[in-house]
């Protein structure tokens, strides 16, 4: 049997469209600080002869929990009861740390859901849209799901892959390369750009890097843009061999924003120790058959660890194995006009350039000028 919609339940197309892009807008706030859990958006709307009244609005908290459909409910309270909740991933139907969001949407009343995805965790899958339709709420789902299949991208990929969202990110000089021979650090691109990268790294749960990045550039992988400083993501470097330097500046920030060491499981323990002692966390991962790090299994127990959004800076070799192993899922580059010189180092070891700009089974999601410097970035379809 149909259920339909009660009258003061219904809204226009557009109107959903506008709501959605508001719990999106929210949602998109707590990206890269509520994992293990995804950022959801979530949204109370009364309609009243005047348009919509937002009730209540809110987003994942920190770390996870609370969710945001309790939150947002709390701040409507009770005229949540025949309001509308519009929610950009499908409410969950299970019981975990929290009760199932799905039976706190049914018990505050809410006529009618609007959710812009279902979940494909295993956990929830359906079930959570099920049962409140089964309690005769108004469900209707796809509103604003292209945009909300990109926010979640991270946890879509953690809960039917079991690793994260792979972005890619390279800055790339005009003709093709990535750094000075030395290897000596170099700013490849302008100031304009180096925003740009800041605010993706706002975004995401972690930054990964290889050793020869960290040897070449003692990077810090921190964001800092003014009101941004807070969102520096967990930093994780790949070091079979345990050679991150004591006196590196990852190594001397490790308090202020944490430091994963991935070394191969045969990596020497007096080494593991020293990090551990400075505040370094070290994990321990199988080697391929090249004698580097099985990139898979990196990337399996950065998921099993709760990482859903990761950004990769480098350096060329791993960025080149990584597109060679099929674990990128997302890729931007930012494009100098000014040529390194023919000494300087491939942007992709041993590969061409095309094999970054050009991937077989991706798509460009967007083309933009950023002073200088332009940015291309490409979504596997």
């Amino acid at each position: 049997m149909s259920v339909l919609p009660p009258a003061a339940a219904v809204s226009s197309p557009e109107e959903d469209e506008a709501l959605m892009a508001e719990a999106l807008a929210v949602g998109q706030i707590g990206l890269g600080r509520t994992w293990p859990n995804p950022s959801v958006g979530a949204v109370v709307v009364r309609s009243t002869s005047g348009g919509p009244q937002i009730l209540g609005r809110a987003g994942t908290a920190p770390a996870g929990r609370p969710h945001a459909e309790p939150l947002a409910l709390a701040q409507a309270g009770d005229a949540a009861r025949g309001a509308t909740l519009y929610v950009t991933l499908e409410p969950c139907s299970h019981y975990g740390r929290t009760p199932p969001c799905a039976d706190a949407v049914i018990a505050a009343g809410i006529t009618r859901v609007v959710a812009a995805i279902e979940d494909p965790d295993p956990r929830v899958r359906g079930r959570g849209v099920a049962r409140m339709r089964a309690a005769g709420l108004w469900v209707t789902v796809g509103v604003g799901a292209e945009r909300a299949l990109e926010d979640h991208a991270g946890h879509i990929s953690r809960v039917t892959r079991g690793r994260p969202h792979v972005l890619l990110k390279m800055a790339v000089s005009a003709d093709g390369k990535a750094g000075l021979a030395g290897p000596r650090p170099v700013a490849v691109t302008g100031e304009d750009a180096r925003v740009r990268v800041h605010q993706m790294r706002a975004r995401a749960d972690a930054i990964l890097v290889g050793i020869g990045t960290v040897l070449a550039d003692d990077p810090r992988l921190t964001t800092r843009l003014p009101g941004l400083e807070d969102r520096s993501p967990l930093r994780v470097v790949l070091d079979s061999d345990l050679r991150l330097p004591l006196t590196s500046v990852l190594v001397r920030t490790a308090g202020e924003v944490p430091v994963w060491v991935v070394a191969a499981e045969d990596a020497g323990a007096a080494e593991e120790k020293a990090l551990v002692d400075l505040g370094v966390q070290v994990l321990r991962a199988p080697r391929a058959a090249s004698g580097r790090l099985d990139l898979a299994a990196v990337l399996k127990l950065l998921g099993l660890l709760g990482v859903t959004r990761l950004m990769v800076e480098g350096g060329p070799q791993v960025a080149a194995a990584l597109l060679d192993a099929g674990l990128v899922d997302e890729v931007a580059v930012l494009r100098s006009p000014d040529p390194l010189g023919p000494h300087a180092i491939d942007a992709l070891a041993g590969q061409p350039l095309a094999r970054l700009l050009e991937p077989v089974g991706f798509a460009v999601v967007e083309r933009a000028t950023l002073g200088r410097d332009t940015l291309l970035r490409l979504r596997r379809r």
